[in-house]
C-alpha cells in the first residue's frame, strides 16, 4: 500500500473485503513499520459502512504518532475513541509484526507479536466493554496522511501487508 503526493495533495490507498466474516480471528502480518513519517496512518479494522455513527461495528489497529514524532507508534481501539477506557496506546518495534483481533461476543483481544524468528508478544489488551456485536461489518486495511499534528508528511510511503487470515 501507497502514499504518494499527486501534485499538491496526498493519494492513499484502501482494501475491504467485499462481506462480514463475524466473529473470530483477524490476522495481519506486516512488514517494517519503523520508517513512517509521524502523520503516516496504517489502520486494520473491522467497519461497517452503513452502520449508525454510534454504531460502526470498529474495532482498529492503529499504527501512527497522529503528528507527533514523541507518540508512540501504535494503538487499539473500540470506538468511540473519545471513552477513556476504548483506546490503549503502546511502542511496536522495528520488524515484521502480526497484528490480530480475536472477536467474540462482548469481549475483543487484541494482540501484536513479533513475526521473525521465534515469535513473541509485543503487547496484548482485552476490552470487555463496548465491544460491538458482529454483523454488517468488513475487514479493512488503509494507508492514509494524517494532514494535522506537528509533522507534516514530507515523502512518499509505502507498508507491505505480507498477509491475512481469518479464523473462524
Amino acid at each position: 500500500m501507497r502514499i504518494s503526493r499527486n501534485k499538491t495533495e496526498w493519494a492513499c490507498a484502501e482494501v475491504k473485503l467485499t462481506r462480514s466474516l463475524g466473529y473470530g480471528t483477524y490476522r495481519f502480518t506486516v512488514r517494517d513499520i519503523s520508517h513512517m513519517e509521524p502523520n503516516a496512518v496504517l489502520t486494520l479494522f473491522t467497519w461497517d459502512g452503513v452502520g449508525t455513527e454510534e454504531n460502526r461495528r470498529e474495532l482498529d489497529v492503529e499504527i501512527t504518532r497522529w503528528g507527533f514524532p514523541e507518540n508512540d507508534n501504535a494503538q487499539y481501539v473500540v470506538q468511540p475513541y473519545y471513552i477513556p477506557l476504548n483506546i490503549v496506546r503502546f511502542k511496536a518495534p522495528a520488524g515484521v509484526l502480526t497484528q490480530s483481533i480475536h472477536w467474540e461476543p462482548g469481549q475483543a483481544t487484541f494482540t501484536t507479536s513479533t513475526a521473525s524468528g521465534k515469535p513473541s508478544v509485543v503487547h496484548e489488551h482485552v476490552f470487555t466493554a463496548g465491544v460491538p456485536a458482529a454483523g454488517g461489518d468488513s475487514v479493512r486495511i488503509n494507508l492514509y496522511a494524517f494532514l494535522k499534528g506537528q509533522t507534516p508528511l514530507t515523502k512518499d510511503s509505502e507498508i507491505i501487508i505480507d498477509k491475512f487470515e481469518y479464523l473462524p
